[in-house]
């Protein structure tokens, strides 16, 4: 926990980081984005979810496949239509609230979803006014992590020096970036996760199957009577 002595801003990713991978939010996303592409490719839905999958792949989002393959995308209809969801499947967590408001520094939140749907996961957590913003994909003109440009975007709007910061992830190629640019690293272990902790992943300085638990130590390493022996 030592290399996190010298943070002072907490970036956290949004969907299954804040709330538990097991809850029913991307699933429905994800059937969101494959109806869209059946209507918007006139596929049938194997097809077109084969085709979601494979913009997902290459190009970081569904939406950064349409609009690199498409001239014809409504990026404000494509967003609401696939973020219009039951966020009620989210279960409050006043624990997290208390962890996080708690942390001695900045706290932002970056996410490739848009900011409404940003705000509704941070509503039915109950963490409002915890954060100082709320970075979406439209705040990054549509380049999702883990691209550069997307990053670059983020750390200047807010002066982010990234040997100061932390980033919270359950995306592994997302935390690579992260790290090259300097951040201390968290991957937030999803569920359906394939690999043993701590298997070798250079890029990632801590991981944890609980954001919870982890915020919760962090917050007792910090609070540690320091050895005078060591002054």
């Amino acid at each position: 926990m030592t290399r996190l002595d010298a943070i002072h801003t907490w970036v956290f990713d949004l969907d299954n980081t804040l709330y538990p991978s097991q809850a029913a939010v991307m699933s429905q996303v994800e059937g969101r984005m494959t109806e869209y592409v059946m209507k918007s490719h006139a596929l049938e839905r194997e097809d077109a979810r084969k085709l979601q999958q494979r913009y997902y792949a290459d190009y970081g989002t569904t939406l950064n496949g349409l609009m690199s393959n498409r001239s014809d995308v409504d990026i404000a209809h494509f967003l609401d239509f696939v973020h219009d969801i039951d966020h009620s499947v989210i279960d409050p967590d006043p624990d997290l609230a208390a962890h996080i408001g708690k942390i001695d520094g900045r706290r932002l939140v970056y996410t490739n979803g848009s900011r409404l749907h940003a705000e509704r996961v941070i509503d039915q957590l109950g963490l409002n006014g915890l954060f100082e913003d709320l970075f979406d994909i439209e705040a990054s003109r549509y380049v999702p992590k883990p691209n550069r440009e997307g990053f670059d975007a983020f750390t200047g709007r807010y002066g982010i020096e990234p040997a100061t910061a932390v980033m919270f992830e359950d995306s592994l190629r997302n935390l690579e970036t992260a790290a090259e640019l300097g951040f201390t690293t968290v991957f937030v272990r999803p569920h359906h996760h394939e690999g043993e902790p701590g298997e070798a992943r250079p890029h990632v300085h801590f991981e944890t199957d609980s954001l919870n638990t982890f915020l919760k130590d962090v917050h007792a390493h910090r609070e540690k009577p320091k050895d005078p022996s060591h002054d």
